[in-house]
């Protein structure tokens, strides 16, 4: 943050807080209330360890009982503190050209009580781990980014075996949902609250199937990978293109390459070379859209600098969509890595001590609720020296 004095950041960081305890105060009893406020002071403390005792330390009680109340005894719902963060963030970073990133991440665990934990690949730790997986979609525009919606994964492993559901308090109406019904189920859940947004941005995992046919009915446009194998073909163009994505790819001539930026990383402009085919033209009511347009079907694909490996998307835009929005679109992906960086090391993201189902949920809609805060302070101070540069143009002369 930037531009404004010490004394207006703490009052912003002061009213800030004020406001989101306010907001989520509705969903507790009165004797949670006070707790669950603390909760929050505490993971937007200076302790590193966001832990149950740390926390209570931090807060002046004698033990965690009363932050472990939070997650675990008392009765709130954690999916309506999920539309709180959502709303919360949109009043500050909405925006009709934004993205919507959907990626997850891993939380290493010990033993095989907490809820979803197994042996499986997260790309936290880069290999598989004992860990479970949570998926999350964040809100990307050019205000700012914030996390608006999350759910656990959980394995066959878990929803096969009733007992160990029950145990961990899984609701009755949780079953086996793959993570990319998962995110779709995200998608759904925004466009029916109205968020804005026009473009939606995934790793390999979620770039093919029931997400792609739902964002083409939606109007969304998107920028999803997919595998080096995924075939690709087109019609009705002037040059023919039918395979894979790596045998396309590695056919096209130099020229079809540009270096282009995705985007300021923490190192300067995140530079590669790229390449965009143009597949097919589609009219909106061919794929049951209820809108009118022709959109286009594309291959776009990254190529290192450094050691030329390459990725792969399929794209879905408005006709004649540059390459330079597409890089744009894919490039706020780093947003949500970024996020997911910050929200553990800050925040105490992956610091959840509880087993349960409903204590997952609830400490990581409270760790969003943290980061959408902190993602609308930045953007306020940020904001706040051109307003004063506008308003000392227009004052009159004395």
């Amino acid at each position: 943050m930037s531009g404004i004095s010490v004394e207006a950041t703490l009052e912003l960081w002061a009213s800030s807080l004020r406001d989101v305890k306010a907001r989520m105060q509705p969903l507790f009893r009165r004797e949670l209330a006070a707790s669950a406020g603390l909760f929050l002071d505490g993971l937007l403390g200076e302790e590193r360890r966001k832990t149950g005792w740390m926390r209570a330390e931090a807060a002046g009680d004698p033990g965690p009982w009363r932050q472990q109340a939070i997650l675990g005894r008392g009765r709130w719902d954690a999916d309506a503190l999920r539309a709180i963060v959502r709303d919360y963030a949109l009043e500050t970073l909405a925006d009709s050209d934004a993205v919507l990133v959907l990626d997850e991440t891993g939380f290493l665990k010990q033993g095989k009580a907490s809820c979803g934990v197994a042996r499986q690949y997260t790309g936290s730790a880069g290999k598989i781990a004992n860990c479970q997986i949570g998926v999350f979609a964040a809100y990307v525009s050019r205000h700012g980014h914030a996390f608006i919606d999350r759910a656990l994964y959980l394995p066959k492993a878990w929803t096969d075996d009733p007992a160990r559901m029950a145990r961990a308090h899984v609701p009755d109406d949780i079953g086996f949902a793959t993570k990319p019904a998962l995110a779709l189920a995200m998608i759904e859940r925004a466009t029916a609250a109205n968020v804005p947004f026009s473009w939606v941005a995934a790793d390999s995992v979620y770039g093919v199937g029931d997400i792609e046919t739902a964002l083409r009915r939606a109007g969304k446009g998107y920028v999803l990978g997919v595998n080096a194998n995924h075939p690709f073909r087109s019609w009705a163009k002037p040059q023919a293109i039918a395979g894979p994505a790596k045998d396309i790819a590695e056919s096209l001539p130099d020229d079809a390459w540009r270096r282009l930026s995705a985007g300021n990383g923490t190192k300067g402009e995140r530079l590669h070379d790229w390449a965009y085919l143009e597949l097919a033209d589609l009219d909106a009511g061919d794929f049951d859209a209820a809108f009118p347009g022709i959109w286009t079907r594309g291959l776009l694909v990254r190529r290192s600098i450094a050691d030329e490996d390459l990725a792969f998307f399929s794209t879905w835009c408005p006709a004649g969509a540059s390459i330079e929005t597409l890089v744009k679109v894919e490039g706020h992906r780093w947003a949500i890595e970024d996020g997911f960086e910050t929200a553990k090391n800050e925040l105490g993201l992956d610091h959840n001590e509880t087993r349960s189902w409903h204590g997952w949920h609830r400490h990581v809609s409270l760790v969003m609720l943290a980061f959408a805060m902190m993602a609308a302070i930045r953007h306020h101070a940020n904001a706040a020296p051109q307003k004063t540069i506008r308003r000392i143009k227009r004052a009159p002369r004395r």
